[in-house]
């Protein structure tokens, strides 16, 4: 399919389909590279929908330097620009941004439906440091309308594991030694009547994405919100869709999983992606 590309604030890109497309728009975002998410936005707006928009949405100039009580209105003026060319937005997060979209959707009307891969059902310490340079004491990754959302703090004692690091120890002890703190902190997802679509590996070796997709799912299920969770026990963090290239940057960590089943859980989740893209 012939595409369009034009640039868009914050190193973004515009991609759409050149004949239109079905009226979808997609906002994808990266995780904690902060990178602009090109290649995914071509396979997407490449697949027929009618937009797809990415940026760098932290790091670079004007941008705050960390996830660090990171306003989540700062997401409406992407949404607003695919409102303003489609009939019907849907929110693709990685990781953090499958965190922040969870929690976005949920105050605002006009998103359609969330494809959240590798997701947390909480919102979790800041990633990186604050204002004043300094990691502590830790703050929340989000915010709205000025206030933090309640968070999960890292438990300090926990240690990641090998090298490069393995994370997901880190957060399941986190869980356990903040779990007065869990509940608050949960995300509420069953306030977005939308689809969300929740894609998560079972090798995942920076948090336990399974587990927090779970909990997502069982969340909605209780109210019978459309939620489908695609998931591949080989899998790591990173779901590669086909048609993408291995994405290279990022912090050195252990994500688990391997290129064969990171693509097949790609290829497991495509499927239910053009479903929820209206592309079926």
């Amino acid at each position: 399919m012939a595409l369009r590309e034009h640039p868009a604030d914050h190193e973004g890109v515009l991609v759409e389909a050149a004949d239109g497309g079905n009226g979808t728009g997609v906002l994808v975002l990266s995780g904690s590279s902060g990178r602009v998410e090109l290649d995914r936005a071509r396979v997407l707006a490449g697949a027929g929908v009618s937009a797809a928009l990415t940026y760098r949405w932290f790091g670079g100039d004007g941008r705050p330097a960390a996830i660090w009580e990171y306003p989540l209105e700062a997401f409406a003026p992407a949404v607003a620009t695919l409102v303003a060319r489609c009939d019907r937005v849907v929110l693709v997060g990685a990781s953090k941004t499958a965190e922040a979209f969870l929690a976005y959707a949920a105050d605002d009307p006009a998103v359609d439906a969330v494809v959240a891969l590798a997701p947390s059902h909480v919102v979790w310490a800041n990633v990186g440091a604050g204002p004043d340079g300094e990691l502590r004491p830790q703050h929340s990754s989000w915010s709205r309308g000025g206030a933090p959302l309640p968070f999960v703090p890292y438990d300090d004692d926990a240690d990641p594991l090998g090298d490069p690091p393995a994370f997901t120890p880190v957060y399941a002890q986190s869980l356990r030694s903040a779990g007065d703190r869990v509940a608050a902190a949960t995300i509420p997802v069953e306030r977005f009547f939308g689809d969300v679509l929740l894609v998560a590996g079972g090798d995942d070796q920076v948090w336990p994405s399974v587990t927090f997709a779970r909990a997502v799912q069982a969340r909605r299920k209780a109210l019978d919100l459309p939620t489908t969770l695609v998931t591949h026990p080989d899998a790591g963090h990173r779901v590669i869709l086909p048609g993408e290239p291995v994405a290279a940057s990022g912090q050195q960590m252990a994500r688990g999983g391997t290129e064969v089943a990171d693509r097949e859980l790609g290829e497991r989740a495509w499927p239910e992606i053009r479903r929820v893209l209206d592309l079926q």
